[in-house]
């Protein structure tokens, strides 16, 4: 019992029967110092090694051989260590930050404890300095073992693997697509026009007109004037072929017009007209009632003086058809 008592209560490490306590101590604790700080090196091409970070448990006493005190429990074998290891996978416990600092484990050491409970290294070190006893954080479970595991930097390993995947894959589907729009054209109108618009650029149509134009200035621009003037005059005969004399039964429907619209103002002099629909005898002192009217086969009204004075100050050749003052467009006319 005394030496029991000796080894358990007063220091874990002396023994009656230990000849030199204090050597082995120091040894036993810069091993297992070395070992936090080292731990195990993981070369290229080998995975991880997973290892029991307790040390060997110490000799029995005298007493437990004997029966008089309980004897710790037996280590975990690799058997068990296995299910407790596929119980902290079924529980995803490697996958939720730790529960002492509550952050991710990503490729920091990690912990497993025989409770199935998954922690920090460091964390769990320094709970148990701040508690002054080995309980489970979580659980609360006394006396238990720990097992160096690297679940959670495998699966962070394969997370960041996923994510470069995922951004190369994003990054080829956008270039490829970018190339389709440049080389493709689309069939709807509109993506149609910018398609083109995109491809040849007003600079370059600038460019091109420059590139190939004469470099006489003057003689492009008289060129361009030549081509207007005879556009102009291809125009005028097409609308003077196209413009023919009015029947009688036009000039009837032309009349209708007039009376619908109910315009009764010259639109040059700006005066009364005659209606035609109310036939008056002339009065000769009236000047008003003296000015005849001229109806167009565009359905316009003037005085027959304000229109010839109009083709007069216009100074229409033969070439060149008069114009009704308000369409601008070739007429026929008739006095009324």
């Amino acid at each position: 019992f005394q030496d029991h008592i000796t080894r358990s209560l007063l220091h874990p490490d002396l023994s009656l029967s230990d000849p030199f306590p204090r050597r082995i101590r120091k040894t036993s604790r810069d091993a297992h110092a070395r070992e936090r700080v080292k731990g195990p090196q993981r070369q290229d091409g080998q995975e991880e090694r997973e290892y029991v970070l307790d040390p060997d448990p110490p000799s029995l006493t005298l007493a437990q051989r004997l029966g008089l005190v309980a004897s710790p429990g037996e280590r975990l074998t690799e058997d068990e260590w296995a299910q407790v290891k596929a119980r902290s996978v079924q529980q995803e416990e490697s996958a939720q930050p730790c529960a002492i600092c509550r952050e991710e484990f990503r490729l920091q050491p990690q912990v497993l404890l025989s409770c199935s409970h998954v922690f920090h290294r460091a964390c769990l070190q320094a709970f148990e300095r701040f508690s002054g006893r080995k309980c489970c954080p979580m659980c609360r479970r006394d006396q238990y073992e720990t097992r160096v595991i690297h679940d959670a930097a495998h699966l962070f390993r394969h997370q960041c693997a996923a994510r470069i995947q995922a951004y190369w894959r994003g990054y080829i589907a956008r270039k490829w697509y970018r190339h389709i729009n440049r080389t493709t054209c689309p069939k709807d109108k509109n993506l149609r026009r910018k398609f083109f618009e995109a491809r040849v650029s007003f600079e370059e149509l600038n460019d091109s007109f420059v590139r190939y134009c004469h470099t006489d200035t003057e003689a492009f621009l008289s060129d361009i004037d030549r081509s207007l003037s005879s556009s102009r005059r291809v125009f005028q005969q097409l609308e003077r072929k196209s413009v023919s004399e009015p029947q009688e039964n036009d000039w009837d429907r032309i009349k209708s017009q007039i009376i619908q619209r109910g315009v009764w103002d010259c639109p040059i002099c700006l005066t009364a007209l005659c209606n035609p629909s109310i036939p008056t005898q002339p009065d000769e002192s009236n000047p008003q009632q003296r000015r005849r009217t001229v109806l167009l086969s565009c359905s316009h009204l003037f005085h027959q003086l304000c229109l010839e004075a109009f083709e007069t100050f216009a100074a229409f050749t033969e070439d060149r058809r008069p114009t009704c003052p308000l369409c601008r467009s070739a007429y026929h006319k008739k006095l009324i």
